[in-house]
């Protein structure tokens, strides 16, 4: 047995063992733009770029740059679409902030669905505090629920692609191995 096949059958054997992390890392990802346990854009990106990195060449290369790029315009649609309608409802930070700790302490109150109560929770109460008009504040923070509702969706379907672009990536790769 030459070296060349060892070493050919164990770069193969990384291969398939990375693309086998990066497969679950990806499921991770996109399940967590929806449970917002991780930045699960951000974890797609990082997938890409370190499958692309050990597996190398152009194939796995392209793939995770479109990759990233369909991901990071989810990450940056969500960002633009919550912001967007926190200004345009005119939300101070003071309610935001009271919203992300409510978010906290509901998360450990509650598994799972204890993020978006305490979240939801939280703006209420901050806009009522501020407005002193409950509709108004109720009106103000379903808004924004809304708008960061449609950004989480945004950015499941970008990383979902980004997924999907990573499939047929792998397919290639190994078909032309």
């Amino acid at each position: 047995m030459d070296k060349s096949a060892g070493c050919q059958n164990k770069c193969v054997d990384t291969q398939i063992i990375t693309t086998i992390v990066a497969g679950l890392l990806l499921v991770v990802a996109v399940l967590v733009t929806v449970i917002p346990v991780l930045p699960g854009s951000l974890l797609a990106v990082l997938t890409l770029l370190g499958w692309a990195w050990i597996l190398g060449g152009p194939v796995a290369w392209w793939t995770a740059g479109i990759g990233m790029v369909v991901a990071l315009i989810g990450w940056s649609a969500s960002t633009v679409l919550t912001g967007h309608n926190l200004k345009k409802q005119m939300i101070p930070r003071g309610s935001i902030l009271l919203a992300v700790l409510l978010a906290i302490v509901g998360m450990f109150l509650i598994p799972v669905l204890g993020l978006f109560v305490g979240f939801a929770v939280g703006l209420l109460l901050g806009e009522y505090l501020r407005r002193k008009n409950f509709p108004a504040a109720l009106q103000a923070a379903a808004s924004a629920l809304k708008a960061m509702g449609l950004g989480m969706l945004v950015e499941f379907g970008c990383a979902a692609l980004a997924s999907s672009v990573w499939m047929i990536g792998v397919l290639i790769y190994f078909v032309n191995r």
